[in-house]
């Protein structure tokens, strides 16, 4: 499968597992305009590369290799957007489009450049959160600050804070934004290594309540998105 299709049907399967629940093919196939039958052979193919787990009339669910792909190629088209929008001053819309065609022929080293050119942004225009990167380092101001990182790290199963079920308990990974945020986040404990349980997420981006180091914390949404948790198996 050509690395453009493949990529495709990664980021769609990303965007339609929110939650955990495995893909239908016919959902894939009409997300993507293609036939059932296509979609079908498409995750199977997938399947053999060890991207996709697959049961005949169940679905199919992204593996841990499969998401760390389908985030990276979403990281790089919500990126994409972010410059074409910010700097080029297109239209959201147009900026989409473009940034389909584009994501698939973006080098990892071109990404790594554009999201420092771009101080690290949080989220696309349309305020989807842009997946982390994978470099070792603890927070977004932290790699603009410092010399171009080069080690690596596994952040395929990163998720916001926000994206956890309440009662789930789970690791802090990375941080991610300036150095008011980073220091805000550290005041209330909430730095790399630190175990977050979360207790309560308000309705409508109301607070989200967490206990950290036998403290409980009610803290702004907008904050809540800016920290990623090692993934407790439980996204809503």
């Amino acid at each position: 499968m050509p690395k453009e299709e493949t990529e495709e049907y990664l980021e769609a399967m990303l965007d339609l597992s929110a939650g955990g629940r495995a893909v239908k093919t016919t959902a894939l196939a009409e997300r993507l305009g293609v036939a059932p039958a296509s979609a079908t052979e498409a995750v199977q193919r997938l399947c053999r590369d060890g991207l996709v787990s697959y049961e005949p009339y169940k679905g199919a669910s992204l593996t841990p290799k499969g998401r760390e792909a389908a985030s990276r190629v979403k990281r790089k088209h919500r990126l994409l957007e972010v410059f074409l929008t910010r700097v080029l001053r297109m239209a959201p819309r147009k900026a989409h489009v473009e940034a389909c065609r584009m994501e698939h022929s973006l080098s990892d080293d071109t990404e790594e450049a554009l999201c420092r050119s771009l101080h690290g942004p949080d989220c696309c225009p349309d305020g989807d959160p842009i997946p982390p990167c994978d470099r070792d380092v603890e927070s977004c101001a932290t790699c603009i600050a410092s010399p171009r990182p080069s080690g690596k790290r596994d952040r395929g199963q990163a998720v916001p804070l926000t994206s956890m079920q309440p009662g789930r308990t789970a690791r802090v990974l990375f941080v991610r934004g300036g150095r008011a945020v980073v220091k805000r986040l550290c005041d209330l404990g909430l730095t790399p290594g630190t175990q977050v349980r979360l207790l309560r997420s308000a309705p409508m981006r109301g607070p989200v309540e967490v206990r950290v180091r036998g403290c409980d914390l009610a803290i702004g949404r907008g904050i809540a998105l800016k920290v990623f948790v090692e993934d407790p198996g439980s996204a809503a």
